[in-house]
């Protein structure tokens, strides 16, 4: 379990400076449990309002990546996509001008297991490291510091950074070199993508049928239908109400990744497809930033 900021912070010896760049819906709850456990924080973030909580909790506001990397020992990224963390790092006034050699860089984000190679290639050039850590567990798993974090890594990176990840997650896996995280991270989302769209499915046919739904919800949970899904969404599913755990434009993003690694290995997945044109067409309606549940407002409209 991780502090509050109001408990008494006891620093890790000889606590490593750390640098966090994105405070999103994970990353910011993300940085809090770091600073709460007694790392330096230095933060930035694209939209300078969101570093103000941390600053007021006694984190150091930075301008830019460069001053946020700058004197960091260990560098955090949690940002949308690829494109992001390249800006972030190697484009102006990125992070790349300020890590020194030594740097350790634990990126948070989804992205393509060939771009994270790629920029654990370029930051080597410049004797820094790299793992990539993408995490499982949506924004209550962040707050609460019980994210699953898949790692690809060198087992010497990774020792470096386990206690960091340890304060952000409950579990940490190593699924080997750097890129194998994110394929672990395709796996989830393939399988987030079945059963939501399982539960949404489930859903509009027993409010079809006439059933008493939540009633049913109650009887298949600790069945073999059960699911994180069917526990946690089917009751929002049914009164059309999404609180937001996951963007479902974020969701489509990681599944395209997914669609592309199973492409290059010559696989076809077909349920994934087909969730993945549903999320296209609420996406075209508007519904981007809703949660990935709001998969049932296809079978609603």
């Amino acid at each position: 379990m991780t502090q509050s900021l109001t408990d008494p912070i006891n620093p890790p010896p000889s606590a490593p400076s750390v640098g966090f760049l994105g405070l999103g819906a994970l990353g910011a709850p993300m940085a809090t449990n770091l600073l709460a456990a007694g790392y330096p924080l230095q933060v930035h973030n694209r939209s300078r309002a969101r570093q103000e909580p941390l600053v007021a909790a006694g984190a150091r506001s930075a301008s830019s990546p460069a001053e946020a990397a700058a004197g960091a020992d260990l560098l955090c990224i949690c940002v949308s996509d690829g494109s992001a963390v390249e800006a972030v790092l190697f484009g102006p006034a990125g992070a790349i001008e300020g890590l020194r050699p030594g740097s350790l860089v634990i990126d948070f984000s989804t992205i393509a297991p060939a771009s994270s190679r790629q920029l654990a290639a370029r930051l080597a050039d410049h004797g820094m490291a790299y793992l990539d850590a993408p995490v499982t567990g949506g924004t209550k798993g962040a707050a609460a510091g019980t994210l699953s974090v898949l790692v690809g890594a060198a087992p010497h990176d990774l020792k470096r950074a386990r206690p960091v990840l340890e304060v952000v997650g409950q579990r940490i896996s190593h699924f080997g070199p750097v890129g194998a995280g994110q394929q672990a991270k395709a796996v989830n989302q393939v399988l987030v993508a079945g059963s939501y769209g399982a539960v949404a499915e489930a859903m509009a046919l027993g409010s079809r049928l006439g059933l008493p739904m939540p009633q049913v919800v109650e009887a298949l949970k600790l069945g073999a239908a059960g699911s994180w899904a069917l526990e946690h969404r089917a009751d929002q599913m049914l009164e059309g109400h999404y609180p937001l755990g996951f963007r479902l434009a974020l969701h489509r993003k990681d599944l395209a990744i997914a669609l592309e690694a199973a492409a290059a290995v010559d696989l076809s997945l077909p349920m994934a497809e087909q969730v993945a044109a549903i999320e296209d067409a609420l996406i075209a309606r508007g519904h981007g930033d809703d949660d990935v549940s709001a998969l049932a407002r296809w079978f609603r409209e």
